[in-house]
């Protein structure tokens, strides 16, 4: 018998949040009557009713190996059950495990060090704090389209409206336009992106900067990612003034993109600073900040705490997900898998002229949806009515972008080839009559 009452009838659950939750908190509720989830399994999850649903969203990327997951599970039930919490003046050993594991998944050729948060906003502006430390310069570059965080720091970087509030912000920020060759200002010239940085240096900071922070594929954004040549130009443009690369790995890391661990690896570039959370504890709150060690070295007589940064049960879920990744070949999966369901979208703009654009790489997916396709008008309200149809059609998808015109599918990382006819089926019926 559970020792605490829980009323999972709809209208109560409802109820209660409305009643008690603050506004920041209700307000992100994508769909129009709320999903509640009772369950989940792997890539599998059943709301109050009963219903099954195939989650294509995992949770806002959290879900990286599989709800319920029984290896990640066993090991926070393990660790739980010794120690729930060890503050990092005290030292343990499993955040000091995982710490060399993640290390050791790191491109080699730099002495990597790392930094364990709460959650992915927190790493970031741990990450600008250390770019702005190591390079003694303010200045930052990030591209428009891009989400970082919440927080002040983070939501600065940010660049996207509909994600920063009506406050005052850091200075030193600079947006530069991001190289989308579907939407983008210079649309596929990357010379001209690439000219956009040395306009930005030259005309908008003092010449100096302590770093770029990218995101290899946007992930809000719609699942947009950095033409081939960008990246490694782009970072060489930043270092000769003065600052690093701060690559988000938030969305993209852990083999999601099934061609490599991290993203950024495709570009051919090696960053100072690396920021990954989400997927890294498989739900369970985890962030980290991976550094070349001289560049974290800056901090190291400064006073800089997560409160539960390193907490052994989070990162007892972090060895869990990395053992997990290589036993069931989740990267190779993301890529067979990804590869299977980017099939599904190619058909399915064929077919729907409302479709703009198909993106994919591994296991991170987007529909851009216009009015029109030589206008690429963004089919705002039209996208709001075929993301309710995704719902009641048993998938779950994320309404995104700056004109909420996408829908982006990140699933668990360990759905199956045979889960894809039921993607496809699915889709196809929500956008019959577009």
């Amino acid at each position: 018998m559970a020792e605490f009452d829980t009323d999972w009838s709809t209208e109560a659950i409802i109820g209660r949040r409305d009643k008690y939750y603050a506004a920041s908190q209700r307000a992100f509720v994508p769909y129009k009557t709320p999903l509640i989830f009772s369950r989940g399994e792997r890539q599998y999850l059943w709301d109050e009713t009963g219903k099954k649903y195939l989650d294509l969203l995992g949770m806002n990327v959290c879900i990286s190996v599989g709800h319920a997951h029984p290896t990640v599970t066993r090991a926070v039930e393990e660790q739980i059950r010794q120690l729930q919490h060890c503050t990092t003046m005290f030292y343990h050993p499993v955040p000091a495990h995982f710490a060399e594991e993640l290390a050791a998944r790191m491109p080699k050729g730099q002495d990597w060090v790392v930094h364990f948060t709460n959650s992915g906003t927190e790493a970031i502006d741990l990450a600008l704090i250390m770019a702005q430390s190591f390079s003694g310069n303010i200045d930052m570059l990030a591209l428009r389209n891009a989400y970082h965080g919440a927080t002040i720091g983070a939501q600065s970087l940010t660049g996207i409206s509909g994600f920063r509030h009506n406050i005052p912000l850091l200075g030193g920020i600079h947006h530069i336009a991001n190289p989308d060759p579907y939407r983008g200002v210079f649309e596929g010239d990357t010379d001209a992106y690439l000219a956009e940085i040395d306009r930005t240096i030259q005309f908008a900071t003092p010449g100096k900067l302590a770093g770029f922070i990218v995101e290899p594929i946007q992930g809000y954004g719609g699942i947009v990612e950095l033409p081939k040549g960008y990246l490694k130009a782009a970072t060489g443009k930043i270092r000769d003034a003065g600052g690093v690369l701060i690559v988000d790995e938030v969305q993209s890391g852990f083999g999601r993109t099934g061609d490599n661990f991290w993203a950024f690896e495709h570009h051919d570039v090696l960053p100072e600073i690396v920021v990954m959370a989400k997927g890294i504890g498989n739900g369970f709150p985890l962030g980290a900040v991976v550094a070349r060690r001289d560049v974290a070295e800056v901090l190291a007589k400064k006073f800089f705490f997560n409160t539960y940064g390193a907490s052994p049960m989070a990162c007892a879920a972090g060895r869990a997900v990395l053992k997990v990744i290589d036993e069931e070949k989740l990267q190779e999966n993301s890529k067979t898998v990804g590869a299977a369901l980017k099939a599904v979208l190619d058909r399915l703009h064929q077919k729907y002229e409302i479709i703009g654009e198909v993106r994919a790489h591994g296991l991170m997916l987007a529909l851009e949806l216009v009015s029109d396709r030589r206008s690429k008008t963004p089919a705002t309200k039209e996208t709001a009515d075929i993301f309710e149809k995704t719902r009641e059609n048993g998938i779950v998808v994320s309404k995104s972008g700056a004109s909420r015109n996408i829908l982006r599918m990140v699933p668990p990382m360990c759905i199956k080839l045979d889960d894809v006819a039921w993607v496809e089926e699915a889709l196809d019926r929500c956008f019959a009559g577009y």
